[in-house]
């Protein structure tokens, strides 16, 4: 007989660890994706992380180098003040005869021009005796800094003091000598407030420290007065860095320059280059944290929708398993088309945050870009009137058909934008020291360039213009715009002088050698007094029509760029005024002109 086969018969152990062993290579691969996820995150987040943190003190330390320079800046355009003041024959006289009826008035003249806070002339006793200010006429500042260590040094002297209004005042002050001795003291404050006001614009808690470490400026009025220490323990910054903050305490902050009140700042710090100053920011990491989150969600994005895919071939490898079983095909086949939804939705989804992480950086730009906009926009409104000017031309010479002058009109309109763009490149080299400002350039362009600026003074008259210049290249150290400043001035008083002049003429020779020589030559009446010409205050014109200090300026300038400004008389008739520089060479550089008028310097002689 044949043996009966057993209904319950076992399954064969090979088909039964088929799908066993398919299970554990499926979670095996599911948890070395979710590790690897995990990784990836971490990593990135470091990264990142690092990155945009890096780049917030980048953009601590270009706002640093923006305000450092500006109040540079302020702080040397008035210095020259005092000195040009104590030479006023007007108020060496009021000084002299003790009649004061019209020094204030003679002050409030110059207050304008010169844009410092408050001018102040002080008798020998102390005692202010004129003032833009009249409700501080009488006042006694017999033992005050500036009174006293004006009378005591024979140069410009410059003092901070605490006012009693917490703030400080910042002086210079330069003694007024007479015939038989001091007179008194002439001063100008300096008005560094607008500064601190701007700073207060902004995100960053910003202080300024002299050398003794005693805050002077600062974005809080609070610290004045106070060292760093104490100023921060007094008051925390903003509360807008601490709204920035505090979602980031907890991750992505070991990088943190310092930490106060538990949370984390960046603290940058660079020396300002007058007195021993610095000056110092507290910039959150405001943003960081957002940056990174938007690039770790479209990373969780990637790894969802690749897990996502690898389930939906999961159910494909099931579905054909099970195709005999139609319910379960059916369900299958709606998970199938759910997944797809999800799928199209993190599209979306992604797509919205690659749109907001572009309108987040494009955000970022224009936030500096308006940081920066406010430091230029006055140094460039000359060279845009010049190019409404033309503008205005051209337009009237294609009006009437004249399309040949017109073209000279706009490449004077791009001589003029590259000059703005020379204005913005002069900006940063008010954070460096001396003779870093300056840098070789060809004399002839600079010659060129203020041709152009007096073109429109030139095309009203008829005045003969004689140009003689070298074929190659002129090079000197220096700066170029202070230099162009120069050749504008004298061709303005040759334009003056060859006023009544029947034929007038004006010669301009450039000459290269040993040393640079730049002769500007009139038919003029000449110049009557010639020793006196380059003082301040002297001037041949009539009331009302110049102030004689543009010769003065012009020869200060010549004198930092290493060269010197001199006049003659012609034996024919007409003033001649030359130009002398140092020509540039590689070996001089390091030594260039400008050593006297570095940023730093605290007296201006």
């Amino acid at each position: 007989m044949m043996a009966r086969p057993k209904r319950n018969a076992p399954v064969p152990p090979r088909l039964r660890a088929g799908p066993k062993l398919s299970r554990l290579l499926w979670r095996a691969g599911l948890v070395l994706f979710c590790v690897l996820a995990v990784v990836a995150l971490v990593a990135t987040n470091r990264t990142l992380t690092q990155q945009f943190t890096e780049s917030t003190r980048n953009r601590a330390d270009v706002r640093l180098t923006l305000y450092s320079g500006n109040l540079v800046a302020e702080l040397q355009r008035n210095s020259v003040v005092p000195q040009l003041l104590a030479r006023d024959p007007e108020l060496i006289r009021a000084l002299q005869s003790g009649s004061f009826s019209l020094s204030t008035q003679r002050l409030l003249s110059y207050v304008e021009e010169i844009g410092g806070a408050a001018l102040l002339l002080f008798d020998a006793e102390g005692r202010v005796v004129a003032a833009t200010n009249r409700t501080r006429l009488g006042e006694s500042h017999r033992e005050s800094p500036h009174f006293v260590e004006a009378m005591r040094a024979p140069r410009t002297v410059f003092t901070h003091e605490q006012a009693p209004t917490g703030g400080f005042r910042f002086v210079y002050s330069r003694k007024v000598e007479g015939p038989a001795g001091p007179l008194g003291v002439i001063a100008v404050e300096v008005d560094l407030g607008r500064l601190e006001r701007s700073w207060a614009g902004t995100q960053d808690a910003v202080f300024v420290a002299d050398s003794a470490g005693t805050i002077i400026l600062a974005t809080s009025p609070r610290w004045r007065g106070r060292d760093e220490e104490t100023a921060l323990a007094q008051q925390s910054p903003p509360s807008a860095i601490e709204r920035a903050l505090r979602v980031t305490q907890d991750f992505g902050t070991r990088s943190a320059d310092t930490w106060l009140a538990g949370e984390a700042f960046v603290r940058r710090e660079q020396r300002v280059p007058f007195d021993g100053w610095r000056i110092v920011s507290y910039t959150a990491y405001s943003g960081v944290r957002e940056k990174v989150n938007s690039a770790l969600a479209l990373e969780i994005m990637a790894f969802a929708i690749l897990l996502a895919g690898g389930f939906w071939v999961s159910s494909r490898r099931a579905r054909s398993r099970l195709r005999l079983f139609q319910r379960e095909s059916a369900e299958l086949r709606v998970l199938n088309a759910r997944l797809q939804r999800e799928i199209a939705e993190r599209e979306k989804v992604e797509r919205t945050l690659e749109v907001a992480e572009q309108t987040i950086a494009q955000s970022s730009k224009l936030a500096i870009l308006g940081e920066m906009s406010a430091a230029v926009s006055h140094e460039l409104n000359q060279p845009l009137a010049a190019m409404k000017t033309y503008l205005a031309g051209a337009r009237l010479l294609l009006q009437r058909k004249r399309s040949e002058e017109a073209l000279s009109s706009f490449q004077r309109i791009d001589d003029l934008i590259d000059r703005m763009g020379a204005i913005t490149r002069q900006l940063k080299s008010y954070a460096r020291k001396g003779g870093e400002a300056f840098a070789p350039f060809d004399a002839r362009a600079a010659l060129s360039t203020a041709l152009a600026m007096m073109e429109p003074q030139l095309k009203t008259r008829r005045i003969a213009i004689t140009r003689t210049l070298p074929p190659e290249a002129v090079m000197v150290m220096g700066d170029r715009l202070r230099l162009e400043q120069v050749i504008v001035n004298l061709l303005r008083n040759a334009l003056d002088a060859v006023k009544e002049a029947p034929a007038p003429a004006i010669d301009i020779m450039l000459v290269a050698g040993d040393q640079v020589k730049l002769t500007v030559r009139d038919n003029g009446p000449g110049i009557a007094d010639l020793d006196k010409l380059f003082e301040p205050f002297f001037t041949t014109k009539t009331a009302g029509e110049g102030t004689g200090l543009g010769l003065a300026i012009s020869s200060g300038i010549v004198t930092d760029l290493g060269g010197r400004l001199t006049a003659r008389n012609q034996p024919t008739g007409g003033a001649v005024l030359e130009i002398v520089l140092p020509p540039w060479s590689a070996d001089a550089t390091a030594e260039g002109p400008g050593a006297g008028s570095r940023p730093g310097a605290r007296a201006a002689e």
